[in-house]
């Protein structure tokens, strides 16, 4: 199996050229973007891509980004999904990473959702993925683990530094049997999270060794799942941001960090990671 590494362009202000330029220089496979709204944007990023041969992760939001508009029903998020797949369809991505729904919706409406999304996610023809997030509608591993009992055919985006959060803990007791949304799992986002938020300030910094392995542990029984699976590529988008995931300096407000050399570092590691995995 061989790993392909995607650059985020979240918090990203340059254009997508130049994105481009510097990830390719990097060592990375390709880009992970929101889908652009303006037609003749995705007409030039679409071309783009065509003349470089550049695979392409898409990243859609139901409803508004990050957060869905709280008064926005299931039909509304499933009409906006119908919509914003057609666009997606224009760039020829990889694969499109779906941040669905609302986590404020009761179990049976999660239920109904999903499998009318799923419906739209075959009949587009495109490989659709869901990602756990925070305030979506995957926000819990136990509420998705209820959603996948009832669609089992849903393929998702492991971000889980969203569910430590949620759970407050690093999800690694005996009685955390996350299987079946591991075997659902067709890409990464490898972010470090821990119990008390989405991104540690830097993820090779001795005092998070603990929550990076847990990553990585995560991350290897993905591999070994899509190995059995037999896939010959997996996909993999180190997704460090800003927006109050990049840690601060109080008073100063100075960022601890930068985001590229993060996501770089992250790369990096992960390779390095990766090449471990498949030599053993």
């Amino acid at each position: 199996m061989r790993l392909e590494i995607f650059r985020t362009l979240w918090g990203y202000r340059g254009s997508w050229q130049q994105a481009l330029d510097e990830a390719l220089s990097a060592g990375f496979d390709g880009i992970e973007a929101r889908i652009p709204e303006a037609a003749a944007q995705r007409a030039i990023n679409a071309r783009l891509l065509r003349e470089q041969n550049i695979p392409y992760i898409a990243t859609l939001f139901t409803s508004t980004p990050v957060l869905p508009r709280q008064s926005d029903s299931p039909q509304v998020h499933l009409e906006d999904l119908r919509m914003k797949l057609d666009w997606a369809a224009e760039l020829s991505p990889r694969l499109v990473n779906v941040l669905p729904g609302n986590d404020r919706w009761a179990l049976s409406e999660q239920v109904d959702f999903f499998a009318h999304a799923v419906e739209l996610a075959s009949a587009c023809g495109l490989h659709v993925c869901f990602e756990i997030h925070r305030g979506r509608s995957l926000y819990s591993p136990w509420i998705t683990l209820d959603v996948i009992r009832q669609v089992p055919e849903l393929r998702f985006t492991s971000d889980i530094s969203h569910w430590l959060v949620t759970c407050e803990r690093l999800l690694d007791d005996p009685a955390d049997d996350l299987s079946a949304f591991i075997e659902r799992v067709d890409h990464i986002q490898a972010r470090v999270g821990y119990d008390q938020g989405p991104q540690v300030p830097h993820p090779g910094a001795p005092e998070y060794a603990e929550v990076l392995a847990f990553h990585q542990r995560h991350w290897e029984s993905i591999w070994s799942s899509q190995e059995k699976r037999g896939l010959q590529s997996t996909t993999l988008t180190p997704e460090f941001g800003p927006d109050g995931y990049l840690h601060h300096l109080p008073f100063t407000d100075v960022p601890v960090a930068d985001l590229w050399q993060l996501n770089q570092w992250m790369a990096r590691c992960e390779r390095q990671h990766f090449h471990r995995f498949t030599s053993r």
